[in-house]
């Protein structure tokens, strides 16, 4: 059964939408501009002080707060650039996906914006450095813990939810290719023209944050995507606690899935197939829901992404319900110079989603 397309409801009336909603708990799990593209557009419902949906103050949300608690699981193999430069000379995990989540939960965020994503161009060891990941290198320093200095950053700008680094751990990635060649660390994973078979981590006893492990188990809405599939997602899957805690919530479970395929993690690679591959890394299934986009994708941005082997991600819905996995299908696409997610489009089908829908009976 589909979930026809959330996105496309007619708004509430004006007396709708002054009534009292229980207040939400969001967590969202992934990486890369993916994940931070999501929080844009659940940050605008979002309160900016978290609060306890205990509470009194948290009984009546206005209507554009919907979310009380909003909480992003960030991906920490990344080593190239400057994030990688970082981890080796300082030992650090690698800040470059945090800090672009950091910049799209905060307030000011054109501001911090340009601040933490400038880029120096000039100064012996500066030179490719980016502000925001000196900026957390130097809180790691101060207070000892990467996780620590991650919960610092967010209350000195404001960000109107939580980030948790999927581990605190040192983790590395390895890809079992096609050939049988074994591939290791993220930047050659996705550098070399062989597919994926399996991926793992150096350190396979790594382990979850308890925080982030919490803010699955008492979310409302758990989502994974969008974001390279294994670089971005899968990776998240590999941390002790994270598939788990996503097998045993209560909450819903969404899949987003991405608009194009991608070089060397997802050519060919169907909407059903995404999932089915998360599924062998995760040890089972963990998806209620997922959030496919079936507007057509414009002749320019084809023939653009067919110049690098990428196309449309082919909708296999009745696959995917094969599964056991409702859909949610509509138009979700933003297409500018480069292919997004309309993130006020995917946040508005996943609030209508949470308050109306119920736990599809997903084969355990």
């Amino acid at each position: 059964m589909s979930v026809a397309k959330s996105a496309a409801r007619k708004p509430k009336t004006a007396v709708a939408a002054r009534q009292p909603v229980r207040p939400l708990r969001f967590t969202a799990i992934g990486g890369g501009t993916g994940l931070s593209t999501l929080l844009r557009g659940l940050k605008r419902h979002a309160r900016h002080t978290i609060v306890n949906p205990g509470d009194a103050s948290a009984a009546a949300l206005p209507p554009h707060e919907e979310i009380a608690e909003l909480a992003a699981i960030v991906t920490v193999t990344d080593d190239g650039g400057s994030s990688g430069r970082l981890r080796k000379d300082m030992n650090i995990l690698p800040p470059g996906d945090l800090r672009n989540c950091m910049v799209a939960l905060s307030e000011d965020e054109h501001l911090l914006s340009r601040l933490f994503q400038y880029r120096f161009e000039s100064g012996e060891g500066l030179q490719g450095h980016s502000f925001g990941n000196l900026f957390l290198a130097g809180l790691t320093a101060v207070t000892g813990d990467f996780a620590l200095a991650v919960k610092t950053s967010c209350q000195i700008l404001a960000a109107r939810g939580h980030l948790y680094p999927a581990t605190n751990s040192d983790v590395r990635l390895r890809a079992l290719m096609d050939d049988g060649t074994m591939v290791e660390g993220e930047t050659r994973i996705t550098a070399s023209r062989r597919r994926i078979v399996r991926l793992m981590l150096d350190s396979p006893e790594a382990i979850a944050l308890p925080e982030a492990v919490e803010s699955i188990l008492t979310a409302d809405v758990i989502t994974l995507g969008p974001g390279s599939l294994y670089t971005s997602l899968i990776t998240n899957m590999l941390v002790k606690g994270i598939a788990e805690a996503l097998q045993a919530a209560p909450g819903l479970r969404v899949f987003i899935c991405n608009l194009m395929t991608q070089a060397n993690e997802s050519l060919g690679l169907s909407a059903s197939q995404h999932i089915e591959r998360i599924y062998e890394h995760a040890g089972g299934p963990i998806f209620d829901y997922a959030l496919i986009n079936t507007a057509e994708v414009p002749a320019w941005a084809r023939e653009r992404y067919a110049a690098e082997g990428a196309a449309p991600i082919v909708a296999d819905i009745a696959r995917i319900e094969r599964l056991g996995v409702r859909c949610i299908t509509g138009d979700f696409l933003h297409a500018e110079e480069v292919l997004r997610h309309d993130y006020e489009t995917v946040t508005r089908a996943l609030l209508d989603l949470s308050r109306s829908a119920k736990r599809a009976p997903v084969s355990r």
